[in-house]
Formats: structure tokens, C-alpha cells, sequence
């Protein structure tokens, strides 16, 4: 009699998994590496490992609804003679019209307005719809200087001096030939059709001191009344928001590995930079450190979602977030409803990372007057503003639970973290104990 021997079920290597598989198989086809759109797709540790501490017993929280919890929040009280008064502290971030189509540009104006709070131009300067339907705009002056002029720079209500991004810190942004119509290769003098990249750092200059003469001359060219912002990549915190204090800035902008991009290549996306949460005790403790926290504003970026995103940044120590992402799939992008044409382009909803190829069927990341046509601004910026409504009562029902009259009035003292990473990282204990790992460095 012959005992069968059962087989060993294969088992797949956690190194080499499908994904990295067909990366390799995609690159020895092709010889060239990978551009996609998004933000990183690895696991990091992220806001979801932190948790609030309501009030119980040691603890008075507040009632409900019957008393108020502030949200307001003022950008730019350092030096300029005209700051940003923001009802909610949730800006929307820097998309360039040309990897954004004229009408998301336009319904991030119209939501922005009326939740109370601002958004920001992107790379390729501004469009006549942005500024016509936002009530606050910041206008970003990046790098590759595209589309940039004066009279723009005094139509803005602020002003943001890009040094990095999130998603690219160090690298500058792509916006390939598909996406560069007419309009847009007129707005940035490019030609039409044809790859742009930009440059990964300021032509004029070459450290600190450069960009301390540049916001000199942005502040004489805007008679010093708007606030000017620095926006740096998450990847020396410590130094980069102390040299942006230094240089004179009004707000510093810190945006963690979890932002998004219009297009960049993948390994950067995934490989360089710090996350989001790693970053923002680190600023907070250079501001502390120079006696300018909450003298200069903090605004945090990369990977918010959430109210309770919201609240755990305001905890440990900004006066407010931005985001990208977020604001794009609650216009419409990534819809289930359009899973259909997804799949048409190889893709799904819930992956959908092909901005840079211009073909997105929700008429947002695209020039095609076709597939942009798709997209009702105002119904976009409506359900925008719902969005930002939701996010603001999220963070306002914690900062109650916590007792808080105001959500700035949130404190890492109100936080714990599920694991040794996040609280390493975010310097709150680890729960169930009074140990914050490497405290002693901060």
C-alpha cells in the first residue's frame, strides 16, 4: 500500500510579493521606472494609531451642542499687516490648474468659500475661475516659476513659498505633454504637448539666506500685507521649520510623506520622506524652541481624512491642516460609480493613481474638455463644503469630550498611542502606560 503524502501548500514570499513581482517584470520590459500620481500606498504609522482621552471621571467634558467650541483660526499674525481669519482650521492645498481641470480648480474655490476657509493656487499660476469663487486664495511660488507674475501675486490674499512637498521632498513635479493644452501651455509659456518638469529647487537661490532676501522682495512687491507662507517636505522638520522661522516666515507649511501628487515617480512617492505623524512634534519643538509656537502658524498636510485627523494634528501642536486628497474624492474622484470606465483605463475606483495620464472619468485630474465637462463645479464645491462641515463637527464633538472650549485648546497630554512606533513618533505614552519612548530628545 502506496501513503499518499499531502502537499505543502506554496507560499508566496513576503520580499518579493505580486506587486513587486510585476514592478520588476514592468521595468525589464520597459527600461524606464514608474510615474504615477497619489500618495504612498505602504503601511506607516498614521493618526489611526493615536486615541483621545475623553473626560470621565478626572476630566469635565462639555455639553453637547449648548456650549460652544471654537474652531476659528488666523494665519499669518507675525508680520503681515493683513492676516488669514479662517473659520475652520482646514485649508485645502496646492493642486495646479493642468493637473487639476479648470472646473475642480473652480469647485475648490466655491467649497473653500463657504465652509470659511482658503485654498491655494499649485504650480502654473492662477485661473480667473479660482479667484473668482474663492474668498481667500494663497497663491503658491514654486521652483519652476510657471506662470508666475506680479499682478497675480497682488490679487492673492497670501502668499506660499514652496521649498518642498510630502510626496517628493527634494524632487521637483511632472505635468507630462497629455495634460498641457493650449491654455495651460499658455499660462506656464510652454509648448504644447510637450513633458514638463519642474525644477526640484529656487533658481535665485541657494540656502536661507537667499530665501530671506525673496521674502523681502515678495513683501515689497504685496506692501507687506499678506502673509507669507514656506512649505517644506517632511523630511528634517527640525531644521527646515527652524530656518523657515528664521528667514522670516509668517506660517510654515509642513506636509508628510502620506501628501499626494499630481505625478512623480513611484520610488520616491514610496521611499523618501518621513510620515506625516513623525514630523510634527519635531516643528512644534523648533517653534518652542525659538518662543514662536502659535506666534508663527503651523499647518500640517499629508494624509488627513478626517475630523479626528483634525483634532490629533491641533493635539500635538498645529494651528491647522491642509488637504488634497481628500478634497478630490469628495468631489467625485475615485467614485464606485464610475468603476466601470476605472477598469476600462486597468485600474480601480479605489486605486485610481493615473492623474498624470489625464484621463480621469470624473472630469477633475484631466485637460479633455470631454471628460472635464463632466464635473459641475457647484455641486462639487457643495459637496466640498459638506465635507469640511463634517470634518469641523468631527473635531469640535473630541475637543468637547476632552473638555476643550476651543479645538486649539486640544494637548498631547489628551492622547495615547497603540503602539511603540506612534508614540515614539508623536511623544504621547503608549496606552495603559506613563512611558513615552526616547522622550529624552525632545
Amino acid at each position: 500500500m502506496v501513503t499518499e503524502i499531502p502537499h505543502t501548500l506554496p507560499r508566496k514570499s513576503a520580499t518579493f510579493d505580486d506587486y513587486t513581482l510585476s514592478e520588476i517584470r514592468r521595468a525589464a520590459a520597459t527600461g524606464i521606472y514608474d510615474i504615477r500620481g497619489g500618495g504612498a500606498k505602504r503601511r506607516l504609522p498614521h493618526f489611526d494609531d493615536l486615541l483621545f482621552l475623553g473626560a470621565s471621571m478626572s476630566r469635565y467634558p462639555l455639553e453637547g451642542y449648548r456650549e460652544k467650541c471654537e474652531t476659528e483660526v488666523v494665519l499669518g499674525t507675525r508680520f503681515a499687516k493683513n492676516p488669514i481669519v479662517l473659520d475652520i482650521p482646514i485649508t485645502i492645498a496646492g493642486m495646479s490648474f493642468g493637473s487639476l481641470s479648470a472646473q475642480a480648480k473652480e469647485a475648490l474655490g466655491r467649497g473653500a468659500s463657504l465652509a470659511g476657509t482658503s485654498t491655494t493656487t499649485g504650480d502654473g499660476g492662477m485661473t480667473p475661475e479660482e479667484r473668482g469663487q474663492s474668498k481667500m486664495l494663497v497663491y503658491q511660488y514654486l521652483p519652476s516659476r510657471y506662470g508666475m507674475n506680479p499682478v497675480d501675486l497682488r490679487k492673492a490674499d497670501a502668499i506660499e513659498i514652496v521649498v518642498g512637498q510630502g510626496a517628493k521632498p527634494g524632487g521637483g513635479g511632472m505635468l507630462l505633454g497629455q495634460k498641457i493644452s493650449d491654455r495651460v501651455a499658455e499660462m506656464r509659456n510652454l509648448p504644447m504637448g510637450i513633458d514638463q518638469r519642474s525644477s526640484c529647487r529656487h533658481p535665485d537661490w541657494t540656502g536661507p539666506d537667499d530665501l530671506e532676501i525673496k521674502i523681502q522682495e515678495l513683501r515689497e512687491i504685496t506692501n507687506w500685507e499678506k502673509p507669507i507662507y514656506i512649505k517644506i517636505g517632511g523630511a528634517r522638520p527640525y531644521y527646515d521649520t527652524t530656518l523657515s522661522i528664521k528667514a522670516g516666515a509668517d506660517v510654515v507649511v509642513l506636509d508628510g510623506m502620506q501628501g499626494g501628487t499630481a505625478a512623480t515617480q513611484e520610488v520616491f512617492i514610496e521611499h523618501v520622506g518621513q510620515p506625516t505623524l513623525a514630523c510634527i512634534r519635531p516643528a512644534v519643538k523648533a517653534l518652542q524652541d525659538l518662543g514662536m509656537h502659535r506666534k508663527v502658524q503651523l499647518v500640517l498636510s499629508g494624509g488627513i481624512r478626517n475630523g479626528a485627523d483634525v483634532a490629533k494634528a491641533l493635539a500635538l501642536g498645529a494651528d491647522a491642516v491642509s488637504i488634497g486628497t481628500a478634497a478630490l474624492v469628495a468631489m467625485g474622484d475615485n467614485d464606485p460609480a464610475l468603476e466601470a470606465e476605472y477598469n476600462k483605463l486597468g485600474t480601480t475606483a479605489g486605486a485610481y493613481d493615473d492623474w498624470q495620464d489625464g484621463r480621469d472619468p470624473a472630469g477633475i485630474s484631466t485637460q479633455d474638455p470631454e471628460l472635464s465637462a463632466r464635473l459641475d463645479p457647484v455641486k462639487a464645491g457643495h459637496r466640498l463644503a459638506n465635507y469640511l462641515k463634517v470634518m469641523t463637527l468631527e473635531a469640535q464633538t473630541i475637543a468637547r469630550a476632552c473638555g476643550k472650549s476651543h479645538v486649539h485648546n486640544l494637548e498631547p497630554e489628551d492622547l495615547v498611542a497603540l503602539t511603540v512606533e506612534a508614540a515614539a513618533m508623536a511623544q504621547v505614552p503608549l496606552a495603559g502606560t506613563d512611558w513615552i519612548p526616547g522622550r529624552d530628545r525632545y
